[in-house]
């Protein structure tokens, strides 16, 4: 049997190596080169370049997680903050104490009583004379109209009309004999006496004593028509006093039509009650 060609037999193997999918050997008398077997496993990363790669950052610090989760202040709470200052200025104004208005005799006292204050302290506690203030000018004259004729007069016209008490003689704690405190005399004031003040001036000292230092209040049901009648800046008699159309001498005649009519003062020394 006559042998099959060389270059058949090739032909028949590389159609038998293409339809299994392997490579066509190569060429006879070409050396085939050495190709490094494929092999499914990943190559190992070089161990410097797992030297050189970054490191992950560090975490933030606890201060700045709880700045970045806070919640934000909304656009809204601004326009009421600015007004924070606005709302505390409203707040001192609501709690700041009002201030007293003075008018009318009380006003004109104030002014006078700074004369009186070497004697009897700038508080009414006493001195070289009578403390006046939590209510002992109130146990001393409980009527106005006595205190007035003392103040217009003063002590010495008492020792000379030989009035030996002045005020109320059933005093609390005992009635006050002239020149019996310390043995200085009260200075006259009324202007029959050589005094500086006017009659509008003394009734102005006389309230602010009873009133503003001795603790009579006007609004309690003691006080009230006192106050009413002679020491509010309504008085009539404080306005006929001040423009000069009545004295202590006439008062009571001149307002005895009033539901409560004045009892007499008068310009010379009584005692306490007539």
């Amino acid at each position: 049997m006559a042998g099959i060609p060389e270059h058949l037999l090739k032909r028949a193997q590389e159609a038998r190596d293409k339809a299994a999918g392997k490579t066509p050997a190569a060429d006879a008398g070409e050396p085939t080169p050495n190709l490094p077997a494929k092999t499914s496993e990943a190559k190992p990363v070089p161990a410097a370049q797992v030297a050189s790669a970054p490191p992950p950052p560090p975490p933030d610090p606890s201060y700045v997680v709880a700045a970045n989760t806070r919640k934000k202040i909304p656009f809204w709470a601004m326009a009421t903050l600015s007004l924070l200052p606005f709302w505390a200025l409203l707040y001192a104004l609501s709690v700041k104490p009002q201030e007293k208005t003075v008018e009318g005799p009380l006003a004109i006292g104030a002014g006078v009583y700074g004369t009186c204050a070497g004697c009897h302290g700038a508080a009414g506690a006493g001195g070289a004379g009578r403390a006046l203030h939590q209510g002992e000018v109130l146990k001393t004259f409980p009527k106005i109209e006595d205190m007035l004729n003392f103040v217009y007069t003063g002590s010495q016209a008492f020792i000379s009309a030989e009035i030996k008490i002045y005020g109320d003689p059933n005093r609390e704690g005992g009635a006050h004999g002239t020149l019996s405190y310390n043995g200085n005399p009260m200075p006259q004031q009324g202007e029959k006496y050589g005094g500086g003040l006017t009659d509008a001036e003394i009734l102005g000292v006389v309230c602010h004593e009873r009133y503003e230092i001795g603790g009579a209040d006007e609004e309690s049901e003691e006080w009230k028509n006192e106050y009413e009648m002679w020491c509010s800046p309504e008085s009539e008699i404080f306005q006929g006093l001040e423009n000069g159309s009545v004295n202590y001498d006439n008062l009571a005649e001149t307002f005895a039509a009033l539901p409560t009519p004045p009892a007499n003062v008068g310009t010379d020394p009584r005692p306490s009650g007539k």
